[in-house]
């Protein structure tokens, strides 16, 4: 069995359901993108939610991903920077709930927060405030944290540094380990294109994009930026939402339906599919087995607010994923 590092943004999600869109104009919020802000206005918009009911959860893509795939079976590491408070705190102690080995770097200043706006149709709109996450530097990253895993998996947030990007990328070819990476965010994948092509091309083993990263990526519609990324890469995946997902591997194509869920928040959908994928892939499962992990796996966290599952529901999951 292949054992996952992960490393990316370690931020508290503060997840509020809104009745209406209109916050979204307000803040100037692009529906289902994921916006950097600074303090001030993380604040404001937490200020603005403030008589919604809310939940607060540890988050981040690559953090979702791993915990999700420690709670499949899967030895499991996550690299991000806190800091000591109680957001940071907080993290820790969910990642070692879900089964994960924690290599934090422990900050001064505050840890990163992400507020999650959840539309009424399920779509999510995120408005991230990095704090001490954007902190996260290449010389934070050493070798040690690379010994005993066989893969690493990097959300594409992290795409805003390059050096540190281009250093997890040699550090783990370095170990001698396989490379996933999400592309996060279409408007990420826009600000970075060049560099991120380069990066994928060179050192990426496995890509997970939905469709409009796909887009971005490409300019093209997902089949056929399924075929442009399978040639970077050893194994392309494009989420097509309702549509299921396409798989490609060499000349090998695949597609896979979404399971039959009621739809209460996309939240962590993504994060979820490329857990219960790599969770397949670390256990040696046909491509096409991997693929229904990851479906099926995004398909039920739509149905909980967050992308996190109860202990239940885990039992409820990972029994029903033996007969997949």
């Amino acid at each position: 069995m292949k054992r996952i590092l992960g490393i990316g943004n370690a931020l508290a999600d503060i997840l509020v359901k809104i009745q209406d869109d209109t916050i979204l104009s307000v803040y100037n919020l692009p529906k289902g993108s994921m916006q950097l802000i600074d303090y001030s206005s993380a604040c404001e918009i937490r200020n603005a939610l403030q008589n919604m009911p809310f939940q607060l959860v540890s988050g981040g893509s690559a953090a979702n991903t791993i915990c999700g795939i420690a709670r499949m079976g899967v030895p499991a590491s996550f690299v991000g920077k806190v800091g000591k408070d109680v957001y940071g705190n907080k993290y820790v102690a969910d990642l070692q709930w879900h089964g994960v080995c924690p290599q934090m770097i422990v900050s001064e200043d505050m840890s990163g927060f992400c507020t999650a706006l959840i539309s009424p149709d399920g779509e999510r709109t995120m408005a991230t405030y990095l704090g001490t996450a954007a902190d996260l530097q290449a010389k934070d990253i050493v070798p040690s944290m690379f010994e005993n895993y066989d893969m690493v998996h990097v959300e594409g947030y992290l795409l805003q540094n390059h050096d540190l990007i281009q250093h997890i990328m040699q550090s783990a070819k370095k170990a001698n380990m396989e490379i996933s990476l999400d592309l996060a965010s279409y408007n990420v994948v826009e600000d970075n294109l060049d560099f991120l092509q380069n990066m994928v091309s060179q050192y990426v083993d496995i890509v997970f994009a939905n469709e409009e990263e796909a887009k971005a990526y490409t300019g093209k519609s997902p089949e056929e930026a399924l075929s442009v990324i399978a040639q970077q890469c050893n194994i392309a995946v494009v989420k097509v939402g309702k549509q299921g997902s396409w798989v490609q591997q060499g000349e090998h194509i695949l597609h896979v339906d979404v399971y039959e869920a009621q739809r209460v928040d996309t939240t962590g959908a993504g994060d979820l599919y490329a857990a219960g994928f790599l969770a397949g892939y670390a256990q040696d499962k046909a491509i096409q087995q991997c693929a229904l992990m990851g479906s099926y796996v995004s398909s039920m966290i739509v149905e909980v607010v967050g992308a996190k599952f109860s202990e239940q529901k885990w039992q409820e999951i990972n029994k029903r994923l033996t007969d997949l």
